[in-house]
């Protein structure tokens, strides 16, 4: 399935950093049942693949499981490995989403400015990951969204909550990383739930 196909179930992108192994099916029990179709564990997490295997195993059939600052493609290889089919990076890293590629992985790679932005699509990059969001604006996305290829999917991602997703939405992103507004360390699967409602209704008012 595309990216934009997963994105259009659920525009949002559960980013889990720092959960462990052990919590890690209950939160993804949390998250797909408030409608979440998106799970990223972030690398720099406690054992990350345990966790993205552990999500693929229970969840990959009908959700989108994958990992976050991917920094190398060695490590593509690994969390392919292990059953994640999205590899998202902080910067602009054409070798790690051409290795994502080559694996058949779907890849969303950071970018902060236009050139940024045009490598990642020539290395083949299936939606575009802006950030730090907080130092940029929907006033920003808008102007690169003018230049873009049409129907790119472009995610902010960096302070967005459900109080400011809607301007960005207006600006024509197509969906958000949602880091510490879903999952803190130390969140229980309720917690998370909680969260995750709050966030999916703040999109559709």
């Amino acid at each position: 399935m595309e990216l934009k196909a997963w994105l259009q179930r659920c525009p949002l992108v559960a980013i889990l950093r720092g959960v462990k192994p052990d919590e890690v099916e209950a939160i993804g029990a949390a998250l797909d049942a408030a409608g979440i179709a998106i799970v990223e564990v972030p690398l720099n997490s406690p054992d990350p693949v345990e966790s993205i295997s552990r999500l693929a195993a229970r969840f990959g059939a009908h959700m989108l499981i994958g990992a976050g600052t991917v920094m190398t493609a060695a490590q593509v290889e690994e969390i392919a490995d292990a059953g994640g089919r999205l590899i998202v990076t902080p910067h602009a890293a054409g070798a790690v989403v051409r290795t994502a590629k080559a694996r058949g992985m779907l890849a969303s790679p950071g970018f902060f400015t236009p050139t940024e932005a045009f490598a990642m699509l020539e290395a083949g990059a299936d939606a575009l990951k802006l950030f730090p969001a907080e130092a940029a604006s929907p006033a920003v996305l808008r102007g690169i969204r003018a230049v873009l290829p049409a129907g790119v999917p472009v995610l902010p991602v960096g302070g967005i909550d459900a109080g400011n997703m809607r301007p960005w939405r207006d600006a024509g992103a197509a969906g958000f990383g949602i880091g510490s507004s879903i999952y803190k360390p130390g969140d229980s699967a309720e917690t998370v739930g909680v969260k995750a409602r709050k966030l999916v209704a703040a999109l559709a008012a």
